[in-house]
C-alpha cells in the first residue's frame, strides 16, 4: 500500500471549490471523503453538469491502460455504488503508472471533471492532480483478470468475487429487495420479530436439520485430558474410602475419650477433607472417553442445552408466538437444511421471509403474499433499473419484462385439483412431463413453470393442497383430504412462496402431531397457543434466494448469496 500527501478533503473543499463548496457537499458520502461514483455518473446529465469542478474519488480500477507513449493512462474506476464505471485520466507526472493501471488495485485520486470529446459514450471524465492511496495488486497473482470469468468459476473467490460487474449487481439488487421487504411490512403495520437460529423444533418435520451440539468437542477435550491424567483405580479409591473410616473411628474415639472440642473439632476436619477426596475419585473414576451414554442412547442431558438442538429450518413456529400477541409480525432471517443436494436450487444456508397475521384466513394470506411479491418486482423497476439493465444484458433478456409483468398484473388462483386436471389434460394433448402427474403428487418445478409460462402466462396461486404432502400445522378443510395451503408460482422459478392458514384447533393439531410420527413432549409450548386464547392465524415463506433467481435471471442459487454453503463447501 503506497500513502500520498494531499490536504484534507474539507481545505480541497473550501480552497478548490469556493463558492460550488455547498455543492460538493451534497454529493461527498457522508461518512467518508469521497464523492461516490454513483452521484456522479448516474445524475440525469450523466455528471456532465459538474465539469469544472474538485473532487476526491476512490475506487478499484477495472480496467487501466497506458496512453501516448506511456505520457498517461485511462482508468475504469468503480466503488461498488453503481454499474457504472467513472474515466479516470492520469498524467504520469501525477503517479506511477505501472502501479495503478493493473486490475483490482485500488485508488484515490483528487482531480477536475471535464468533459469528453463528443464522440465518448461517457458524459464526465475526471483528470487526475493528485493520487492519494495506492492498493497495489501483483498482476501475476491477482485471481480476477479482466477476461470474462464464470460465475462457477468465481465461487473459489468468494472473498474477491464481489469487485466483478455480477456478482457487484446481484449485491445491490439483494439489499434493495432486503429493504423493500422492510419498508413493505413496516407500511403494513407488521413487527419485525428475531426468531432464534438455535431451535428445539423441527417445523417442517423432515428431519434434514444440522445439530448443533457439544458432546463431539467436550468428548475430545475430555479424551486428551484422561490421557494427560488418568482416573483413579479402583485400588486407589477403595485405599481413599480406607483413609475415610479411618478418619471416622479416630472422631468416634476422641468423643468417647471425651476429649477436648479442640481435638474434635481438628480430626472433623481431617474426616471432611477424606470425604471431599473420596467424592473427587469417585467422580474422576466414572469418566470414560466418548460421548456420553445413558440406556444405550446419546444421553443429551449433558450437551449444552440438555436436550438435542439444531439450526432453524424456519422461523414460522416461534414467530407465530408474537402473531398471536402482537397480530402482525415478521421474521427475516437465515435458516438451515441439511439436504445433501448439489442442484442449482439448493442451499444448505439461506434466507427466508416469514409474515404471520392473526385474525387471517386463506384469502387474506393469498392477497399478502401476492401484495408483497408484486411490491418487490416494483421496487426493483423504481429503484435498481440500472442493475437490472445490466441484468438483460449479460444473463436474461427477459428479466425486466418479467418484473413488469408481475408487478401489473393480477395473480391466477386455482386449487390444486384443478391445476392437477390442467396437466392431465395436456398429458392427453401430447405434453410430456419427466415426473409423474396425478392427484396426491407434490408438483415439481416443471409442473409448476407449465403453469405460469405456458398456461397461464402468469403468476399462479395454488391452494388446498393435499394433507399428506403438507405440514401438520397447516388447517384441515372440512374435506378431511386437503389443507388449507397455497403455493405462490412465477415464471423461472416456479414456487417462489408457501404459506397456509394455521390449523387453530388444539385438538385437531393435537392429532396431526400424532399422525405425521412427530413427538408432542416438543411442541407443547405450541400446542399452548391453542389452548390459551386461540386465533385464526395464517403466514407464508418467501424465500428470499428464489426471489433474487426469479429477479435476475441467474440460474444457479450460489450465485445470488454472497458466501454460498452447500455440500462440500463453507468457505470463510
Amino acid at each position: 500500500m503506497a500513502e500520498h500527501s494531499a490536504p484534507p478533503i474539507d481545505q480541497l473543499s473550501a480552497v478548490a471549490l469556493n463558492d460550488d463548496v455547498s455543492t460538493y457537499k451534497s454529493l461527498k458520502a457522508e461518512f467518508s471523503d469521497r464523492v461516490p461514483i454513483r452521484t456522479i455518473v448516474c445524475r440525469p446529465d450523466g455528471g456532465s453538469g459538474l465539469a469544472g469542478h474538485k473532487v476526491r474519488v476512490g475506487g478499484w480500477v477495472k480496467t487501466g491502460r497506458k496512453a501516448d507513449k506511456d505520457a498517461f493512462a485511462f482508468l475504469e474506476l468503480n466503488d461498488g455504488s453503481c454499474p457504472q464505471n467513472l474515466q479516470v485520466i492520469i498524467e504520469a507526472a501525477v503517479a506511477d503508472l505501472g502501479q495503478i493501471v493493473p486490475t483490482g488495485t485500488c485508488v484515490v485520486v483528487d482531480g477536475v471533471f471535464k468533459l469528453p470529446p463528443p464522440d465518448k459514450h461517457q458524459k464526465i471524465e475526471l483528470r487526475a492532480e493528485a493520487v492519494v492511496h495506492v492498493g497495489p495488486v501483483d498482476p501475476a497473482r491477482y485471481p480476477l483478470p479482466k477476461t470474462k470469468l464464470t460465475l462457477e468459476f468465481l465461487r473459489d473467490f468468494v472473498h474477491l468475487r464481489p469487485r466483478t460487474n455480477t456478482i457487484s449487481a446481484v449485491a445491490r439488487i439483494r439489499n434493495a429487495l432486503a429493504y423493500a421487504t422492510h419498508t413493505f411490512f413496516n407500511k403494513h403495520g407488521f413487527l419485525y420479530i428475531h426468531t432464534p437460529i438455535v431451535t428445539t423444533s423441527d417445523c417442517e418435520g423432515a428431519g434434514e436439520m444440522f445439530q448443533v451440539t457439544t458432546l463431539l468437542s467436550e468428548a475430545e477435550r475430555l479424551e486428551k485430558e484422561l490421557i494427560k491424567n488418568p482416573p483413579p483405580s479402583e485400588a486407589e479409591v477403595d485405599e481413599a474410602r480406607k483413609i475415610v473410616k479411618e478418619k471416622g473411628e479416630a472422631v468416634s474415639n476422641l468423643k468417647a475419650s471425651k476429649a477436648s472440642k479442640q481435638e474434635i473439632g481438628a480430626s472433623v476436619s481431617e474426616l471432611k477433607k477424606a470425604k471431599e477426596n473420596v467424592a473427587r475419585l469417585e467422580e474422576r473414576a466414572k469418566l470414560k472417553p466418548g460421548i456420553p451414554e445413558k440406556d444405550g442412547k446419546v444421553d443429551y442431558g449433558r450437551d449444552f442445552f440438555a436436550r438435542q438442538a439444531f439450526l432453524t429450518v424456519s422461523g414460522q413456529l416461534q414467530v407465530e408466538t408474537y402473531a398471536c400477541a402482537l397480530s402482525s409480525v415478521y421474521t427475516f432471517g437465515p435458516t438451515f437444511r441439511a439436504e445433501n443436494s448439489h442442484t442449482s436450487r439448493h442451499l444448505a444456508e439461506f434466507w427466508m421471509v416469514e409474515p404471520e397475521i392473526a385474525f387471517a384466513d386463506l384469502q387474506d394470506d393469498m392477497n399478502c403474499a401476492e401484495a408483497y411479491v408484486r411490491f418487490l418486482c416494483q421496487w426493483l423497476l423504481d429503484n435498481c433499473l440500472d442493475d437490472m439493465k445490466f441484468m438483460a444484458d449479460k444473463y436474461d433478456r427477459t428479466c425486466i419484462d418479467r418484473l413488469k409483468l408481475v408487478s401489473s398484473t393480477p395473480f391466477v388462483r386455482t386449487s390444486y385439483t384443478e391445476a392437477i386436471e390442467i396437466l392431465e389434460e395436456a398429458i392427453k394433448k401430447g405434453k410430456e412431463f419427466e415426473n409423474k402427474v396425478e392427484w396426491g403428487i407434490d408438483l415439481a418445478s416443471e409442473h409448476e413453470r407449465y403453469l405460469t409460462e405456458v398456461v397461464f402466462k402468469k403468476p399462479v396461486i395454488v391452494y388446498n393442497y393435499p394433507k399428506g404432502i403438507k405440514a401438520f400445522y397447516m388447517r384441515l378443510n372440512d374435506d378431511s383430504k386437503t389443507v388449507a395451503a397455497m403455493d405462490v408460482l412465477v415464471p423461472k422459478v416456479g414456487e417462489l412462496i408457501g404459506g397456509s392458514q394455521r390449523e387453530e384447533r388444539f385438538e385437531v393439531i393435537r392429532d396431526r402431531i400424532k399422525e405425521v410420527g412427530l413427538p408432542l413432549e416438543p411442541y407443547e409450548w405450541y400446542l399452548d397457543l391453542r389452548r390459551y386464547g386461540t386465533v385464526k392465524h395464517s403466514g407464508f415463506g418467501l424465500g428470499f434466494e428464489r426471489m433474487l433467481l426469479f429477479a435476475t435471471g441467474i440460474d444457479n442459487i450460489r450465485d445470488v448469496i454472497p458466501f454460498p454453503r452447500y455440500p462440500g463447501r463453507a468457505d470463510l
